[in-house]
């Protein structure tokens, strides 16, 4: 019971896929709009070719030499920065995570891990410990070495748009959260975070709040651990890895790298300065991996950089979601129920919201919606700690024909929705419906106060779209 699957209450069934478009059993295509492990398209067959060509010659251990992890390892090092030139290849993003935190204890005997709010970094004891997404919402306590910071969040944060320099005022308390671990007597080994984050609803930190970050866990003995595992491989577009939207005075200690490395097949890495792995040398433990870099991944993951480069996969980042940013922002303009568009390249937030000046997260509404876009054939998803934020991170081969297609049926749905619940609109007035518009309006408070109810005495149903009850509330409310 503890495994999930998209869209409970009516799941699919996806037997084949292509590039950004996925095909259930009967025969019916969804464009998806939120896959970012199939990064430059399900089943490329560059991808599937280069494997099966090493799957017929060797698939073995790491402990044997061969070209592939070598050649590999100077690809990936040569799109980072030159400090960061030491690779360790695992099979997924929460064993990079974990083998982070691992090099950042034993650099410099360290124990202290600081995290933001909502961040998610993997699915292993010690990484559910530092992911507040994760331990806030079970029985688990936050540990004594765990340290939480706000989220750099300008939309719905501590500090806001409207201030005058949320990139410190974020940063600030980072440090202080540092101050009071030394009066403490504890020492910082990390800070961790998703260049741009994820799970916590797609956000965009303040730019220069990762170089001040940077400079006070230095500072204090710690090192800095981007995580790349969702965002990285061009998806921003203009740069390979998200953290590099920053400049080129950030660099980070210990970038993790997973998803989308390989497609679909599970390979992982861990970068780092020859510093920090001699001293995880110097421990006198060896590190091994089993399949960590075997041939056959690393023969995939090397495809999928070919791929990137030759399709201008960034170059389509760049393009294509621009046009879609733009699309958005037309919607916003038109849709009360949108908040907030953000994001960079392909990787957008689009924040629903009940009042826009309270911003009170649409959670029921976000559910509804990602329902009503399966049945017009587009995969979506809704996260963030309130559960209000569609997400869209699609393969990278995404079109603007793609972008224009989904945004015409959110359109479609938000509107059916607005109308529904008289919700102001460009086109729907409560002028135009007062009397449904006023019986509808009941039916949604009541709707949202059953929602709240079942949100408290399961929060994890709500997860991509398995709120099941409220969808069904409130498909009820609109057959009305």
């Amino acid at each position: 019971p503890s495994c999930k699957v998209f869209f409970a209450s009516d799941p699919i069934k996806i037997v084949r896929a292509r590039r950004q478009y996925m095909f259930d059993e009967n025969g019916e295509q969804y464009l998806d709009c939120i896959n970012n492990v199939a990064h430059v398209g399900h089943c490329h067959p560059e991808v599937v070719k280069a494997a099966l060509k090493q799957m017929e010659l060797l698939n073995t251990n790491s402990r044997f030499l061969h070209d592939n992890i070598v050649e590999y390892a100077k690809r990936l090092s040569a799109t980072l920065p030159e400090k960061l030139s030491v690779c360790y290849f695992t099979n997924s993003g929460s064993e990079a995570n974990d083998l982070a935190l691992r090099l950042a204890r034993q650099f410099r005997g360290h124990q202290d891990v600081i995290t933001l709010d909502h961040a998610y970094h993997g699915h292993l004891s010690s990484l559910i410990e530092i992911s507040p997404y994760k331990f806030q919402k079970g029985k688990d306590v936050k540990k004594e070495f765990v340290h939480v910071a706000p989220t750099p969040d300008t939309y719905r944060g501590k500090y806001r748009e409207d201030h005058a320099d949320p990139a410190s005022a974020y940063a600030d308390e980072v440090k202080k959260i540092i101050e009071d671990a030394h009066n403490s007597g504890r020492k910082i080994a990390a800070f961790i975070a998703e260049s741009m984050q994820s799970c916590g609803g797609q956000i965009i930190p303040p730019a220069g709040y990762f170089q001040k970050v940077a400079k006070y866990v230095h500072g204090a003995g710690g090192v800095f651990i981007a995580d790349e595992v969702q965002v990285g491989f061009g998806r921003v577009g203009k740069h390979f890895w998200s953290f590099q939207m920053d400049g080129e005075d950030f660099v980070p200690d210990i970038v993790t790298m997973g998803k989308p490395m390989g497609n679909g097949h599970p390979v992982a890495c861990v970068v780092t300065t020859k510093e920090i792995a001699g001293a995880f040398s110097s421990s006198g433990m060896e590190y091994f991996n089993t399949y960590g870099g075997n041939p056959v991944s690393c023969a995939v993951g090397l495809a999928v950089l070919d791929i990137i480069a030759n399709e201008d996969l960034q170059g389509n980042a760049t393009r294509v979601g621009n046009y879609l940013t733009e699309l958005l922002k037309k919607q916003k303009a038109k849709h009360t129920l949108i908040g907030d568009i953000r994001g960079i390249g392909l990787f957008i937030g689009i924040d629903l919201v009940k009042d826009h000046l309270k911003r009170t997260p649409a959670t029921a509404e976000a559910q509804h919606i990602i329902y009503k876009m399966k049945e017009k054939r587009v995969l979506l998803s809704a996260d963030g700690p309130h559960r209000n934020v569609l997400k869209i991170k699609p393969p990278m081969c995404f079109t603007e024909e793609d972008a224009k297609f989904m945004v015409d049926q959110l359109d479609g749905v938000l509107t059916v929705l607005e109308e529904a619940t008289g919700t102001k609109s460009e086109s729907v007035t409560s002028e135009n419906i007062p009397c449904k518009t006023k019986m509808l309006k009941e039916a949604h408070v009541e709707l949202l106060r059953d929602s709240t109810t079942d949100s408290r005495e399961n929060p994890s149903r709500k997860r991509n779209g398995m709120c099941a009850d409220t969808h069904s509330l409130l498909s009820k409310r609109l057959k009305t």
